[in-house]
């Protein structure tokens, strides 16, 4: 009887079996201000993952007139909420559109609808989640002295930001704790002093990344 092979053809190359790199996927959380977009660049430099941001992937979806694009616009332009499937869709497309396997994706999920969202859709659980700590005063006094003139960094919408951060992101937060995937940073200190927790935590997954 012939012997039935699992391995695909683009697995086997000179007769040598080319294992496939597992696909790595880890979450960053932390409120504005935790300092999160800044350890981000630094992630993706130092480890080459592939950064996705689901504010930056709806934003570009927009901005590229598709139907989709169209659509979110609409629900953004009534004061709505974008659906979380539709967030987890680009998402997910983004992941397939390109050939790393290693993904760093930011700022999601918001709420615990974004994660049930992302569990149903994409079929598992991260393999890491960071989640930058920060006092709430130093979230505030970071915003406050950054120039970048963006429209909700004034003092009240500041304020509803860090609500809304502790509200919907802290129960997504506590999830990932109790299941033992989260791994949190004191995000207080200099950008290298908190950077050189990030890679303690990155040096257990090394083997996966590399």
């Amino acid at each position: 009887m012939e012997e039935f092979s699992t391995h695909t053809a683009s697995q086997v190359e000179d007769g040598k079996l080319s294992e496939e790199k597992p696909r790595f996927v880890a979450f960053v959380l932390g409120g504005p201000g935790s300092g999160k977009g800044t350890q981000c660049a630094k992630i993706v430099e130092t480890y080459g993952l592939t950064h996705l941001s689901a504010g930056d992937l709806l934003r570009n979806e927009i901005s590229s007139m598709s139907e989709n694009g169209s659509m979110i616009l609409e629900i953004i332009k009534v004061g709505k909420i974008v659906p979380s499937e539709v967030t987890v869709n680009l998402i997910q497309k983004a992941i397939s559109s390109t050939d790393n396997h290693k993904f760093l994706i930011d700022g999601f999920p918001r709420t615990e609808e974004n994660r049930l969202a992302y569990e149903r859709i994409v079929g598992a659980d991260p393999d890491l989640v960071l989640f930058f700590d920060c006092p709430e005063e130093v979230m505030v006094k970071r915003i406050q002295n950054r120039n970048q003139g963006r429209i909700d960094d004034n003092d009240e919408t500041v304020k509803t930001r860090l609500q809304v951060f502790k509200e919907l992101s802290l129960p997504v937060v506590n999830y990932y704790s109790e299941k033992g995937i989260l791994h949190t940073i004191n995000a207080v200190g200099t950008e290298d002093e908190i950077f050189k927790q990030v890679r303690t935590v990155f040096s257990a997954y090394e083997p996966i990344i590399r």
